[in-house]
């Protein structure tokens, strides 16, 4: 039976390597690709390793020995992201960590979580809630039940949050994913407020995050509705290199990050009948998203460009 530990070092490429082609590494782009290819492998392979196992999947030693080491050179060297505010992530008990979500693709939410693990000093894990697509595809869904991701219900966020864990929600969901490039960093709406009710109901405070730089790792362009239908998906982004240019267009753009994690909203002194009142949810709601809005708008002015 294969360690973690040992397909961590398997996926760092510490043993001895084929030679690859000389005509394949002629061609443009092919070497990260091959990247990409190697690094879905070293996940593969060890998604069958051993491991401590918790509710629901979650696999705190596969997580922190074999995932973070993958994700790690894309949020330190790809995205070089800088983070803001960890001290708002309290070191121990429940918080609800609430972010914006963009770039076609949930590559904001994994970010997050290397931010909080490797930048906080208790090096916590974020349980991030996601969508049911998460866990209906091949590898990507048992990774993400190892890595401690649930499906997004009132159930589960309150399960995790009355256990003292920190949990990561994006009210904005597909359309914010999914929403084309002329809207970027413009929040679209947070739904009805059903975090701020199980943040209620458990006297959980809410981390209001603003991520900037995400939504130009894929610009979206267009929306091929057709193939979205016929894949059942609930967006096929079009951006200027994906499908164009078949593989490579799937690699993100280098963008500069910044994730900032703003002063918590504390919610305990309405008392848990609070997650009853339409207009206290409401309120909270309106009021999670200005914030986010705002810092997102103070990230951006901030910014020398895109790629600095």
């Amino acid at each position: 039976m294969v360690t973690p530990s040992q397909a961590a070092r398997a996926a760092g490429n510490t043993g001895p390597q084929a030679p690859r082609s000389t005509t394949s590494s002629q061609v443009p782009g092919r070497e990260a690709v091959d990247v990409l290819q190697d690094l879905f492998g070293a996940l593969q392979s060890t998604l069958t390793a051993s491991g401590s196992n918790g509710p629901c999947g979650f696999d705190p030693e596969f997580t922190a020995n074999v995932l973070m080491p993958i994700l790690r050179p894309l949020y330190r060297a790809w995205f070089r992201v800088r983070t803001k505010g960890i001290e708002n992530i309290p070191a121990t008990g429940s918080g609800l960590v609430v972010s914006n979500h963009a770039g076609a693709i949930a590559v904001d939410s994994v970010m997050t979580q290397v931010a909080i693990h490797d930048e906080h000093p208790q090096h916590r894990f974020l349980r991030m809630l996601a969508a049911d697509l998460v866990f209906n595809l091949p590898i990507i869904g048992e990774t993400a039940r190892r890595a401690g991701h649930v499906r997004a219900n009132i159930e589960n966020a309150e399960t995790l949050l009355r256990a003292g864990e920190l949990v990561g929600v994006w009210p904005e969901g597909f359309k914010g994913i999914g929403k084309p490039f002329h809207k970027r960093y413009q929040l679209q709406r947070f739904g009805r407020g059903g975090f701020v009710a199980v943040a209620l109901r458990t006297g959980t405070p809410i981390i209001p995050t603003a991520v900037v730089g995400s939504e130009e790792i894929y610009p979206i362009i267009g929306d091929a509705k057709g193939l979205a239908k016929l894949f059942d998906l609930p967006y096929f982004p079009i951006t200027p290199t994906f499908p164009w240019f078949g593989p490579l267009g799937m690699i993100p753009l280098p963008s500069k990050w910044t994730i900032e994690f703003g002063e918590p909203i504390p919610t305990a002194f309405y008392g848990p009948q609070a997650a009853d009142d339409p207009a206290i949810v409401f309120e909270l709601t309106d009021l999670v998203r200005d914030r986010i809005q705002q810092m997102l708008i103070s990230g951006l002015m901030q910014r020398n460009n895109i790629f600095e």
